[in-house]
């Protein structure tokens, strides 16, 4: 557990150190909010629904088997006292649902004095069930019976605040009122008290601090654990907002632990272009439904192929995309990869292909080279994207294809950094390229 703490908690301090570091903070601050307030719902509830069940049996009994608690009482037992402080209570804690409800609505905290000031109430609730048993059975056998118990509900459900000092708060509340109530039923000078009973009684109302305390301690680890929690998943958000939703789960671990930087930056970077020739016309004839479950397909393998050889799909363009290889996440083999993964795709369209009653074929051009990246857009919304000639010549590459009847073309930078795995490739000469004053050597793959 110490290491997943450790872990989120370090990713959150990772991000807040980078250049976007507010929004990151309020988002986190947010959700840890969201999630206590909602926390402090569960307990109020809670406390409702235990004390309207102790005063519901404790009302059947006296309507059933009046006996019974005429017995335990001496026979002073009365429904109306109980009552008379059940309602208010049961009232006020609803007023604290609403106002916890209202806060949730305007995403806002709950002020410290009215955590503390419910904490006083409720805790106090047993001391006056208590005040109410010794009047009627007397205070030794009411000191000896249920009421002290009844603090131990209320210091296991102040866990659920997730606030040490709270926890450790009702703790002493419940050791103060239950020890001042052991000691105003034993006046000093009047009827005497011994070193023994004042000791029995004082470690006795120790024991309800240490279980505060130690429900504080149980509420710190659970706090602890919504702050890991939320900080990797404001974390992961962040770096989906990012790169969008086409990172593979690989690409977003490392990005999690290497952190995600979306000012912009000059990096080499491998651009592929991927396109699916004449798709506009072989979807004329389809209905929507058999386009879109033919394109997402083959989308679903081709995206597949990318997370496997470290790439991501930067933007979808219709019946294409944009893959980047060596970003976000810097690599010395883009141009390798990517070349690879361009082999692999062009291999498993062809076997899907063979049972498939609509044939798809792709064109593919990659280049490498400088390119600009980084977060771009409006400050109401952005998107990670890369910048520059490299990605026009890519964008190019591509669309040559058609000029050559090829599937796969790269350029002479693309060709130079993969050595050894380009032996095959096929030199088409210098090429003219619009856009470009002057002819640029291209390569055919596969």
């Amino acid at each position: 557990m110490p290491d997943r703490q450790d872990r989120g908690i370090g990713i959150l301090r990772r991000f807040l150190r980078q250049k976007d570091r507010t929004p990151v903070l309020a988002q986190y601050r947010d959700a840890l909010t969201r999630e206590i307030i909602l926390t402090e719902q569960s307990r109020v509830k809670a406390v409702i629904i235990t004390v309207s069940l102790l005063v519901a049996v404790t009302t059947m009994l006296h309507v059933v088997a009046p006996s019974v608690l005429a017995r335990i009482s001496h026979g002073q037992f009365d429904l109306t006292p109980l009552y008379a402080v059940y309602v208010p209570f049961v009232l006020f804690e609803f007023m604290v649902l609403y106002l916890l409800a209202r806060r949730l609505k305007m995403q806002g905290d709950v002020p410290w004095v009215r955590r503390y000031l419910s904490a006083l109430i409720e805790t106090s609730i047993p001391t006056f069930v208590l005040y109410l048993h010794m009047n009627w059975m007397g205070p030794e056998q009411a000191l000896g019976f249920a009421a002290p118990l009844a603090y131990f509900l209320f210091i296991i459900l102040s866990t659920l605040r997730l606030d040490f000092w709270l926890s450790t708060f009702t703790g002493f509340v419940a050791a103060a009122e239950l020890f001042v109530m052991a000691m105003l039923y034993h006046p000093a000078g009047v009827t005497g008290i011994s070193a023994s009973e004042l000791g029995y009684e004082l470690i006795r109302s120790v024991m309800f601090l240490i279980g505060g305390i130690l429900a504080g301690s149980v509420g710190v680890q659970l706090r602890h654990q919504f702050e890991t929690s939320i900080a990797a998943a404001t974390a992961r958000d962040r770096v989906t907002n990012l790169f969008g939703q086409h990172v593979s789960p690989a690409v977003v671990e490392r990005l999690l632990v290497e952190g995600a930087d979306s000012s912009s930056h000059i990096r080499h970077v491998a651009v592929m272009f991927v396109d699916f020739r004449s798709f506009t016309a072989g979807a004329r004839i389809r209905t929507p439904q058999e386009v879109v479950e033919r394109l997402d397909g083959a989308f679903a393998i081709l995206v597949e192929i990318l997370d496997r050889h470290g790439g991501i799909v930067n933007k979808f363009l219709g019946d294409g995309f944009l893959a980047l290889f060596g970003a976000p996440i810097e690599s010395s083999n883009a141009a390798r990869e990517a070349v690879a993964a361009g082999r692999e795709m062009l291999a498993a369209m062809d076997e899907v292909n063979e049972a498939s009653s609509w044939p798809l074929r792709i064109g593919i051009g990659i280049h490498y080279g400088e390119v600009v990246a980084g977060n771009i857009g409006s400050p109401r919304r952005k998107e990670y994207t890369v910048i520059g000639d490299t990605v026009n010549f890519a964008s190019r590459l591509e669309t040559l294809n058609k000029d050559f009847n090829s599937q796969l073309l790269i350029s002479s930078a693309v060709y130079e950094a993969v050595g050894e795995a380009s032996r095959d490739a096929v030199s088409l000469g210098p090429v003219t390229i619009k856009g470009y004053d002057r002819p640029m050597p291209v390569w055919q793959l596969g």
